[in-house]
């Protein structure tokens, strides 16, 4: 405490003060008058110093409070819950700690996503790329027979429009989690959006020989994003095509009401099992009926579409009696 200049100046100027008011008060009135000033000016004084001293000590402890926060220590309470500017100045800090305390939590969980993603993508390059380094030393063989040859680089082919796929797929969801992608809130008619995407798999359903019904009111509307709403929708269209045995079929419906606007996508295909429901929109989840081919980022991209554009997309679904996704646009 001593160590500040103010505080010797303040009590270098106090004794100053009670000296001169002593003497004055003696050379006007009398020695008794005198020492009643100098015992009032060295209680007023002392008085001073014991409340000084005591905020330097509340101020010492905020200063360890702090130190051990900076050291990772958060869970201590300085809060005493009084009136007064040092109270305001705890409960301030305790405040802000209670911010930096969320925001390491943040960071050790975005950390974590983040290592727990570039294992994911690690493992799912890794088999396409052993495939490929063991198809290009076999196509090195100058004795291979053409048929083989032609057969090794359709495969190799294949599996770099896979890595392509993953990785313009995984470069999409950074972009939306990072927030950099500005979704448009133009006015989207569905019957305009449905026929955009039913035409990518319009292929795939004619050859499992699949029926694909669309019903729903042309006047249908919401606000969002139609190029990036297509691109959910696919994603699940794909899923139901996928899980959809041959002869199945799939509807689109849709409605609006005064709350939202529904997107209904159903299929009678082979379900997805109970205990896999909760993880189907997690990334690089697959369930116990997904194929080899699958990757498991399709469903948690169109789940990351929609929910960015205040969204909401449940599914429903039961062993063997085929899945409803169903997508709500709130007004």
């Amino acid at each position: 405490m001593w160590r500040n200049r103010e505080v010797q100046w303040f009590f270098i100027s106090l004794l100053c003060i009670s000296v001169g008011a002593s003497v004055l008060a003696g050379f006007l009135f009398s020695i008794r008058v005198a020492l009643f000033v100098l015992v009032t000016s060295v209680l007023l004084a002392g008085c001073s110093f014991i409340f000084t001293r005591w905020r330097y000590r509340e101020i010492e402890k905020l200063s360890g409070y702090l130190r051990k926060i900076s050291s990772g220590d958060d869970s201590l309470d300085v809060r005493d819950n009084q009136e007064g500017e040092l109270s305001i100045l705890k409960n301030d800090i305790y405040k802000v700690t209670l911010m930096l305390s969320e925001h390491r939590s943040f960071l050790e969980k975005d950390k974590l996503t983040l290592t727990n993603a570039l294992s994911d993508i690690s493992h799912q390059l890794k088999t396409p790329l052993t495939s490929m380094m063991v198809m290009a030393d076999l196509l090195s063989d100058s004795t291979l027979e053409e048929s083989k040859r032609a057969e090794f680089t359709q495969h190799i082919r294949v599996q770099l429009e896979r890595i392509e796929w993953l990785v313009s797929s995984l470069l999409k969801l950074s972009k939306i989690d990072a927030g950099t992608i500005s979704f448009k809130k133009d006015n989207v008619v569905v019957r305009d959006l449905i026929q955009s995407v039913v035409q990518p798999v319009l292929i795939p359903m004619d050859i499992k020989e699949q029926t694909l019904s669309v019903s729903g009111d042309e006047s249908v509307s919401f606000t969002g994003d139609l190029r990036w709403t297509a691109e959910a929708l696919i994603n699940i269209l794909k899923n139901a095509v996928e899980h959809t045995g041959e002869g199945g079929v799939i509807s689109l419906s849709f409605s609006e009401n005064p709350l939202y606007t529904e997107i209904t996508i159903a299929d009678n295909g082979d379900g997805i099992p109970k205990e896999d429901l909760p993880y189907i929109f997690r990334r690089f989840y697959k369930g116990k009926n997904a194929s080899d081919d699958s990757v498991g980022i399709g469903l948690a991209m169109a789940y990351s579409i929609i929910t960015s554009q205040q969204g909401d997309l449940e599914v429903r679904s039961e062993k063997g009696n085929g899945t409803v996704f169903s997508i709500k646009f709130y007004k």
